[in-house]
């Protein structure tokens, strides 16, 4: 009930965040006297001289606070992006159903944010090239029984809402719990709240990776891959974006990133 109160809270700061900006967005764009975007590298930006960039915080290690800071791959990714714009790095904490919906981009020139590529979220938003291959996993604590997906039918798992993690759950017939972000849901899943764990290798095996109490029982090669996502027709962006991790692979620095988070697993 704690956790469960928690991330309500949590969820509805981040939605209240979001809808003051928007309406701040439709006031500019009412009155017949708003300011263009500023135009950094011959690409506009919501906010002169920022790349502003809507992500979920916290998701290790993709996102998440540490000494006072956002880092993590992702943000080591977006600190490039800005740096080829000439541009500061602006990070906005959104919830993950804004950003997968599109609604954050009201907001926000990128969303960088382990956003799986789908088919759903190309109808209402553009992707750059693929950054990172993340199929799905379920992790257990290693006393609940649970060996594969058919033994977690009946017990208590955990995903983070949104997420092709809580999608396929739903499709496998498995009445899962739902929590706001992944931050809230390893610590579900170490209190003991749930039994299991469904989501994306790379974040659960981070969380798990020192605690023996816990161990990756079951893969599911969904194919995911992971990218940045622009405002619909954004053109201009996408090409920069892509420039950046074009820049990234071929320099060495994208694996190197990898490296840094993810160990030798990450692909």
């Amino acid at each position: 009930m704690q956790l469960k109160s928690l991330a309500t809270a949590k969820m509805s700061a981040k939605a209240a965040a979001l809808l003051a900006a928007g309406a701040l967005t439709l006031t500019a764009c009412g009155g017949g006297s708003s300011t263009p975007a500023a135009s950094e590298g011959g690409v506009k930006l919501i906010n002169a001289g920022k790349l502003t960039v809507c992500s979920d915080i916290p998701y290790e290690p993709f996102e998440f606070q540490k000494d006072g800071k956002t880092v993590g791959f992702d943000i080591d990714i977006a600190n490039e992006v800005a740096k080829d714009l000439g541009a500061e790095l602006n990070t906005v904490d959104s919830s993950f159903e804004a950003i997968e919906t599109g609604t954050a981009l009201t907001q926000c020139d990128v969303s960088i944010s382990s956003i799986s590529i789908t088919d759903t979220r190309k109808s209402v938003m553009d992707f750059s090239t693929p950054y990172l291959d993340d199929d799905l996993t379920l992790v257990a604590n290693t006393g609940s029984g649970i060996k594969s997906l058919d033994d977690a039918k009946g017990k208590k798992v955990g995903v983070q809402q949104a997420t092709t993690g809580a999608e396929y759950a739903k499709d496998k017939g498995i009445e899962a719990q739902q929590f706001e972000d992944t931050g809230l849901l390893v610590q579900a899943l170490q209190a003991g709240t749930v039994d299991a764990a469904l989501g994306n290798q790379s974040v659960l095996g981070y969380a798990i990776k020192d605690d023996p109490k816990f161990k990756s029982v079951e893969d599911f090669a969904t194919g995911e891959k992971l990218g940045i996502a622009v405002k619909k027709g954004n053109t201009a962006m996408l090409e920069k974006v892509n420039g950046t991790l074009k820049r990234l692979t071929d320099d060495g620095s994208l694996e190197k990133f990898k490296t840094t988070w993810f160990g030798q697993t990450a692909k």
